[in-house]
């Protein structure tokens, strides 16, 4: 039987400039972008309360001044900034927050927790949250034997766990990604995703699960487009070509 651990603490990702949603995020971080009147990233702070997990670490960059009220409203949980923002990839972000790692959830801070449930705390194996996925899709798709992850597919497929920016970590492995961060960064390898360092990089020195979730426990929201589709008051924003399409 495994041993089950708890979820002390989370890392939220939220220093990235969200070029895909521009012009909007030139003033304002994807994950303080309101979506039907809540901002994405306090549908995952709350949903991380919910579960009792208070703290929280958010990494920020791109505009970091307008995170500075988190703070204030949630307790517990403290800034950290990623000086690396504007040139690295997302590995600058964990890198920089790698000193927490260890019995914790890392979660993307420009998401909507629907279903506070998938973050409960109590965990086995380290691993992500995952949606059954039975047609093609272009995201990254896990193939699982006997709760085991055995092979990730960065270019999508079918029939297979889509993976989702919800993670939890063991201390051991939390302890074996800190380490494995700080030789891939400090190496240079600065414009990689974090998760590919434990996914490709180094995916032989883990044993990953996953945690089964339902279409819409989460949804990520990568453009203008599947902004204005989640709330219809961004409709406006979008190119007019786009607006002409969605109403035919």
């Amino acid at each position: 039987m495994e041993e089950t651990h708890r979820v002390q603490r989370a890392i939220i990702m939220a220093a990235g400039v969200g070029q895909r949603m521009r012009p909007l995020t030139l003033t304002v971080p994807k994950p303080l972008i309101p979506v039907r009147g809540r901002r994405m990233i306090d549908t995952v702070i709350e949903g991380l309360n919910a579960n009792g997990i208070r703290e929280i670490y958010v990494v920020v960059g791109h505009l970091k001044e307008q995170f500075a009220d988190l703070p204030i409203r949630y307790r517990g949980l403290s800034l950290i900034e990623n000086p690396y923002y504007d040139r690295c990839n997302n590995i600058s972000s964990l890198y920089v927050a790698r000193e927490h790692l260890g019995d914790c959830i890392i979660l993307d801070g420009d998401q909507i927790i629907y279903n506070p449930e998938i973050l409960r705390p109590e965990f086995t194996l380290s691993g992500y949250s995952a949606v059954w996925c039975e047609g093609e899709t272009r995201e990254w798709l896990m193939q699982v034997e006997n709760g085991r992850v055995r092979s990730c597919s960065r270019t999508g497929g079918s029939r297979g766990w889509q993976l989702y920016s919800v993670s939890r970590w063991t201390k051991e492995d939390g302890i074996r990604l800190k380490r494995h961060l700080e030789e891939e960064f400090e190496g240079g390898n600065r414009q990689i995703y974090w998760d590919d360092v434990a996914m490709f990089r180094h995916f032989e020195e883990y044993r990953l699960g996953i945690y089964p979730m339902q279409p819409g426990d989460v949804v990520e929201l990568d453009s203008l487009e599947e902004l204005a589709e989640a709330d219809p008051a961004y409709r406006d924003r979008l190119p007019s070509e786009t607006k002409m399409g969605s109403e035919e």
